[in-house]
């Protein structure tokens, strides 16, 4: 099979939800990857954070409530130290797996920035809920310090940020000279530490979350990679899911996508940006295709034998 440059964008369940969960996830998804690289792939690892960087936020603003000296971290920095702490378990699994195999590939973390627009609209509507639960009054002492606030469901406030879309991965030619290394870099985790680029050089962190599938994509257009896996829960993507008339999808081209897209088919915050991200790889550039399928079945799925196939 020709070898190709894959970018690889792990789901939560590769990750857990804990600490513990976490170190033991990783050997079963270090093996997963490994049957790629074995086969000759090159390969890139890009994964979440929505576990690692809740449980970073809620500690923080835990500190926060009760000592006055520990400031309120910046949703930027919270971003970066779950890329080292999630790079740390990944690289170091993934590495004992490759050795076990006799291949001498080194693996490494990059924490890596990912530029936004600060015109992106989602600025206007910040949606994406972060940390603790705060009182009413709790809540209008955060909003003066700066935070949006926003009730949840009747169980009190929480900070919301917005999730902009992703214009350039600023580490991208760090990770294609790793890739030319024969290396194997682990890059945009958590979508990537959210920057805008303002006066001169300058690069600021701002206060949002980037999508990782999307992320994943940009770094996937942005180093010219051949496919795009982006790995889920299910096998296969679906119309009509959980319906009696549920139709699994071996292949999706470009405009089908949209139209499902545009009839609602695939669920926001779940299924929707997996196939959106998809669409924007392949649209990206010539013979690019993405893959939707479960971390289990991604060799498979690169051979073709299972998992949905977005091609343009």
């Amino acid at each position: 099979m020709e070898k190709q440059r894959i970018v690889l964008a792990l789901g939560g369940n590769a990750l857990g939800t804990n600490l513990h969960e976490q170190m033991l996830a990783v050997r079963s998804t270090a093996a997963a990857i490994a049957d790629l690289i074995e086969a000759g792939h090159e390969v890139v690892i890009a994964h979440g954070n929505g576990p690692q960087v809740g449980m970073i936020t809620l500690a923080l603003e835990a500190a926060g409530k009760i000592e006055a000296k520990t400031p309120y971290i910046p949703m930027s920095v919270c971003v970066a130290m779950s890329q080292g702490y999630i790079g740390y378990d990944l690289q170091n699994a993934l590495r004992e797996e490759l050795k076990n195999r006799g291949i001498p590939k080194p693996v490494a973390t990059i924490i890596t920035q990912t530029v936004v627009d600060g015109n992106d609209p989602a600025f206007q509507n910040p949606s994406k809920p972060i940390g603790a639960f705060y009182t009413e009054d709790e809540a209008k002492e955060m909003a003066i310090r700066g935070y949006t606030m926003k009730e949840d469901a009747g169980r009190g406030y929480r900070r919301v940020v917005p999730s902009p879309k992703p214009i350039d991965i600023v580490e991208k030619d760090t990770v294609d000279a790793l890739l030319k290394a024969g290396q194997v870099p682990i890059a945009v985790g958590g979508g990537g530490i959210p920057v805008r680029q303002v006066a001169g050089n300058r690069l600021k962190g701002t206060s949002a979350v980037v999508d990782k599938d999307f992320a994943a994509a940009k770094l996937a257009e942005s180093i010219e990679a051949d496919a795009l896996i982006i790995l889920t829960a299910v096998e296969k993507v679906a119309i009509h899911f959980g319906k009696p008339d549920e139709q699994w999808l071996d292949r999706l081209d470009s405009k089908a996508a949209e139209a499902y897209i545009k009839s609602g088919h695939f669920a926001p915050g779940s299924m929707l940006p997996k196939v959106e991200a998809a669409l924007e790889f392949v649209t990206s550039g010539p013979n690019r295709r993405a893959l939707i399928t479960m971390l289990d079945k991604a060799k498979e799925g690169i051979q073709g034998k299972t998992g949905t196939t977005i091609v343009p």
